[in-house]
C-alpha cells in the first residue's frame, strides 16, 4: 500500500482524460449509472464555478469572528490536564483552536505549542498568537510526523513536555468548507487533502478514484473505511468514470455510491445512535484517510509524543472511528500494531514468548494488561461525550477519549 500511494500521483498524470460525456448508454447494466450521469452534469457545471485558492487569512478571520467552532469534551480534557504556571503543552490538532484557548486561559503563565497541517488553521493560530497570547502560543505548520523536528527547531527537548492533546480526524472547519471536498453533503471539488495546496504534489481523492484499478479502490474502502459492500462500489465508481467522465466532485461521487446500492440496502445503513446514514459515507472516510495518510500519521506521532512528554505528563486522545481507537489503544497498552487482533491466552502467550526469545531472553509468557510500563491509564474505559455535548455538537456523537499519564521510570534524555 506504501508503493501504491508513493506511485499514485505519476500514476495520475501519466493517464489521459478526455473528459467528454457520453450521453448514449449502450448496455442495460449501465442504465443506473446514466442516470446518475445526467443528474451530474447540473452539479458539475456549479463545482467549476468554484474558486480553488483559498484565502488563509479571510478564513482564519471568519473562523475567529463567528466562534463557529464547538470543541469536544472540552470540560473533560480541561479537567484532565489541569494547566499549571509554566507549564507547557502540545496540541497536535489545532483546529480552530478551541482546546487551545481554553488550555490558556484557564492559566495566564502557560505556554502552547499548536501543531497542524492545514494553513488554515495555522492562520487562525497566528492571528490568535499576534492579537491575544503573545509567545505563549506557537503555531507550527507540519503533519505529526513532522513534530520532533519542528520542536526541535525551537530547542525543545525530549521529556520536557507537560501535556499533549490528540484530536484525531478531520476539524469542523474542513468538513463546513465545500472547497476543500471533504463533506458528501456539499458540494464541492473532490480534494480532501487536509494540507490544502500546501503540498501541491499530494495526490487528491479525484485523483485516487480516477486512477487506481477496482481492485486497490475495494481495497481502500475495505481497508480504512471498513465498507462490507467495497467491491461493489468500487466496481460503480470505475464503470463510471470508463462510460462517462472522469469524477469530479462530491456530490457526483456520492451520487455513484448510492446507485451501487438498492433501495432495501441503503434504508439499512445506520449511524452510531441509529440514524440513517447515506450510502457513501464509509466511501469518503475511507478515501479521507487514504489521501492524508491519516493512521500512519497518527502512529508516527504518538511515538513522538512518548519521547517528548515528561515522565508523570499527560497524554489525551480523542477518536472518533475505530480504526483511530484501535491504534491509541494499543498504543497505550503496548501492544503492537501489527498483532493480530482478538487473540486468545494461548496464542498472546506464543507471541510473547517468541519476542522474548527474538531478543535473546528468556521465553516468558506475555500477560495482558502488563505489557506496557511506559503509560499509566487513567480510566479503563473510553469517556464518551454527554447528551449535552451531543446536542451543543453533533459530530461529537462518535467520539472517544482516552487519558494516560506518563509513568516515571521511563526516561530518555537524547
Amino acid at each position: 500500500m506504501a508503493s501504491l500511494r508513493a506511485g499514485l500521483f505519476m500514476m495520475c498524470k501519466s493517464r489521459v482524460f478526455d473528459g467528454v460525456f457520453t450521453q448514449f448508454c449502450h448496455k442495460a447494466k449501465h442504465t443506473k449509472l446514466a442516470q446518475c450521469a445526467t443528474a451530474n452534469i447540473g452539479i458539475r457545471n456549479v463545482s467549476s464555478s468554484y474558486n480553488s485558492s483559498i484565502n488563509d487569512e479571510d478564513d482564519a478571520m471568519f473562523l475567529h469572528g463567528n466562534k463557529l467552532h464547538t470543541p469536544v469534551m472540552l470540560d473533560e480534557v480541561l479537567e484532565f490536564m489541569s494547566p499549571s504556571e509554566n507549564q507547557v503543552f502540545v496540541d497536535m490538532t489545532f483546529g480552530a483552536g478551541g482546546h487551545s484557548k481554553a488550555i490558556l486561559d484557564a492559566c495566564p503563565k502557560t505556554t502552547l505549542y499548536a501543531l497542524d497541517r492545514d494553513p488554515v488553521a495555522i492562520a487562525v493560530a497566528k492571528q490568535l498568537s499576534s492579537k491575544c497570547y503573545g509567545d505563549r502560543l506557537v503555531p507550527l505548520e507540519g503533519k505529526f510526523s513532522d513534530l520532533g523536528k519542528l520542536l526541535s527547531s525551537h530547542n525543545v527537548r525530549h521529556n520536557s513536555i507537560d501535556g499533549v492533546l490528540i484530536d484525531a480526524g478531520c476539524s469542523s472547519m474542513q468538513m463546513d468548507s465545500a472547497e476543500r471536498g471533504f463533506s458528501l453533503s456539499k458540494d464541492g471539488p473532490l480534494d480532501m487533502r487536509m494540507d490544502s495546496n500546501r503540498l501541491p504534489h499530494q495526490p487528491t481523492a479525484a485523483d485516487v478514484v480516477n486512477a487506481l484499478s477496482e481492485i486497490d479502490i475495494s481495497k481502500i474502502l475495505k481497508m480504512y473505511g471498513e465498507e462490507r459492500q467495497a467491491r461493489k462500489i468500487a466496481r460503480a465508481i470505475v464503470q463510471y468514470r470508463e462510460t462517462f467522465q472522469p469524477i469530479a466532485t462530491t456530490k457526483e461521487l456520492a451520487h455513484i455510491v448510492s446507485c451501487a446500492f438498492t433501495h432495501r440496502e441503503a434504508r439499512k445503513r445506520k449511524d452510531k445512535l441509529s440514524r440513517p446514514a447515506h450510502s457513501a459515507t464509509k466511501t469518503f472516510q475511507a478515501l479521507r484517510i487514504f489521501v492524508n495518510n491519516e493512521l500512519n500519521e497518527l502512529i508516527m506521532g504518538l511515538e513522538q509524543v512518548e519521547r517528548y512528554i515528561k515522565p508523570g505528563g499527560k497524554l489525551a486522545i480523542i477518536t472518533f472511528h475505530s480504526l483511530e481507537d484501535r491504534i491509541a489503544k494499543r498504543f497505550l497498552r503496548g501492544i503492537d500494531y501489527s498483532e493480530k487482533q482478538s487473540m486468545n491466552l494461548r496464542q498472546k502467550r506464543r507471541l510473547g514468548m517468541a519476542k522474548d526469545e527474538e531478543h535473546g531472553k528468556p521465553g516468558m509468557p506475555m500477560e495482558e494488561g502488563h505489557k506496557n510500563t511506559v503509560w499509566k491509564q487513567i480510566r479503563k474505559k473510553v469517556v464518551i461525550p454527554t447528551d449535552d455535548d451531543i446536542m451543543k455538537n453533533p459530530r461529537a456523537r462518535s467520539a472517544k477519549l482516552r487519558t494516560a499519564v506518563k509513568c516515571d521510570d521511563n526516561i530518555d534524555n537524547d
